[in-house]
């Protein structure tokens, strides 16, 4: 089948299309409008997505919160820079992390952070070489991680955040990502309000970003690549309101990949959803048939990305590449802080 080798979702991107600053008005992004049927596209301004949406469509979010995952310390003994990017919380004090060195980060060895308000020792070594790191502090883990830590951007963007909010979606509620689910930062509680206003149900789902997200594709064979687990949970409310949708005819959209990962992977092979939570690692690709989502907003992704192996799932590849090459005529800003598109 086509679309199985990781070459088929290549592009050539300028690498001054990566945008590397948010906008001061989230909503004042671009959005590129795609229909799947037909192929056709729009160039709209964000705010514009009011006219797509119809009163009885539900519209689902992600309400994960970023945490300041990046730690920059020392080693106790040598005082060499290191580096503890927090990945998945094991036990209360015990994290799973991305370290650096990782050499001089063996079991055993200690880190300090911020004049020793911080410490860490490293337990062990699990899979990918990542690291189980014990934390001990005074006080709250949370103000003392908020006061230490900084936002783990993606690797492409290299200026320095000025806002840590402005790597936090708007409705960002429970932490637990060391990503932002970035389809939805150009929503406004503004937009958002009025998106209510016309009749369009909000279902907020959690799923944690991990950062398997920007981890490349390095197979050549599609369905040979291992996605990383993350956890999710979808709420009594979020389910029914979802739900309701679907039974009367109107459509399900989900803001990003993320909240599409969620519903794809809680919903029962009729398309239901019931209250749950717990860990996926589903991975969709052209020949995936979505059980709920009709609609996707979401950024543009990197080339060969699972991410857009996914909206090719959903629109076509053809028609995905086809719309990235127009994106990127018309100077379209890529990625984590770049314009959106809405795939309907």
């Amino acid at each position: 089948m086509e679309g199985l080798k990781t070459s088929d979702y290549a592009f050539d991107l300028p690498q001054e299309l990566i945008a590397q600053d948010p906008l001061t008005d989230r909503s004042a992004s671009r959005l590129l409008v795609l229909d799947r049927r037909t192929g056709k596209t729009e160039h709209r301004g964000f705010r514009d997505i009011l006219q797509y949406l119809r009163p009885g469509d539900c519209l689902v979010l992600n309400d994960t919160r970023v945490i300041p995952a990046r730690l920059l310390g020392g080693k106790e003994d040598t005082k060499a820079a290191v580096e503890i990017l927090l990945l998945k919380r094991r036990e209360k004090d015990v994290w799973e992390a991305l370290v650096r060195p990782g050499k001089k980060l063996r079991p055993g060895a200690r880190v300090t952070f911020g004049d020793g308000r911080l410490r860490a020792e490293i337990l062990d070594v699990v899979e990918e070489g990542n690291r189980l790191v014990q934390f001990s502090y005074e006080g709250i883990w949370e103000e003392v991680l908020d006061s230490l830590g900084e936002m783990p951007l993606p690797p492409y963007i290299t200026h320095k955040l000025q806002d840590k909010n402005r790597y936090q979606t708007v409705y960002a509620r429970y932490e637990g990502s060391a990503a932002a689910p970035t389809a939805g930062l150009h929503f406004t509680q503004e937009l958002l309000a009025q998106v209510e206003e016309m009749g369009v149900e909000l279902a907020y789902v959690t799923l944690h970003v991990g950062l398997g997200t920007f981890r490349p594709v390095k197979v050549d064979n599609v369905k040979e690549h291992h996605m990383h687990s993350e956890f999710y949970r979808i709420t009594k409310e979020a389910a029914e309101r979802i739900n309701r949708a679907k039974e009367s005819g109107h459509r399900v959209i989900c803001v990003g990949t993320t909240s599409c990962r969620t519903v794809e992977s809680a919903a029962d092979e009729n398309g239901r959803l019931s209250a749950c939570s717990g860990n996926t690692d589903i991975f969709i690709y052209p020949g995936y048939r979505f059980k709920v989502l009709d609609g996707l907003i979401t950024n543009f992704h990197l080339p060969e990305s699972t991410l857009v192996m996914l909206v090719s799932a959903l629109a076509g590849r053809e028609q995905v590449l086809s719309a990235y090459r127009e994106a990127i005529r018309e100077r379209y800003r890529f990625f984590s802080f770049g314009d959106a598109m809405l795939i309907l």
